[in-house]
């Protein structure tokens, strides 16, 4: 593989990417770009916080896809970009960003990253983190009250209501178009060192 390397690590809510990606990040250092569709949800900020509540996150539609495009390319193109902030406690875009500088690694990670061929297209090697429904749901509702927030009820709520429904839809089918799956996600110690081993062998090309 020759100029900058796009891998993308796909997989449903709770099942490992971040941590896959994080393990990655602090083996490979700086010479690897992490870019997260987490912080490309579309700017909201003109809607109540009511209104934004009420925002399916888990749909495709809910994401600025093409500004995550266009930050690949120009990261492709040697440009640093500014990667938005997310704020999921009030559902809406943070004012500031982050600067984010070329490298000949660039990783987007996200459950919707396979589901839209234009971004899929620009990815060199797609890995999929397959963890069972279970384990994820369990790992979504600790994160969220933890980090985000939530309450249990609405963490089980917006689970019913949007984050399975849009698991089958779009995650789930989205697992066929990967070169590698990586079960139980951050827990695969070997599955991580395989990955790690391959990107090291690239940056020492």
């Amino acid at each position: 593989m020759k100029g900058t390397i796009v891998i993308g690590i796909a997989g449903g809510t709770g099942s490992g990417k971040t941590t896959i990606t994080k393990a990655i990040g602090d083996e490979i250092g700086e010479r690897i770009t992490i870019l997260s569709q987490d912080a490309y949800y579309r700017n909201f900020n003109h809607l109540t916080k009511e209104e934004r509540k009420e925002i399916n996150f888990d749909h495709p539609n809910s994401l600025d896809n093409d500004l995550l495009i266009s930050h690949i390319k120009a990261l492709k193109s040697y440009q640093p970009i500014p990667m938005p902030i997310y704020d999921f406690k009030n559902h809406c875009r943070s004012e500031g960003t982050i600067k984010k500088n070329p490298s000949k690694i660039i990783i987007v990670e996200g459950i919707l990253i396979f589901e839209n061929k234009e971004l899929r297209d620009l990815m060199n090697i797609k890995i999929f983190v397959d963890t069972t429904a279970d384990i994820r749901i369990l790992r979504r509702i600790e994160r969220d009250i933890k980090e985000r927030g939530r309450t249990l009820e609405s963490v089980i709520s917006q689970y019913r209501q949007t984050v399975r429904p849009m698991h089958i839809e779009f995650v789930e089918p989205s697992k066929k178009f990967a070169d590698v799956i990586i079960p139980e996600g951050g827990r695969n110690r070997i599955g991580i060192e395989m990955i790690v081993s391959q990107i090291q062998s690239i940056l020492d090309r």
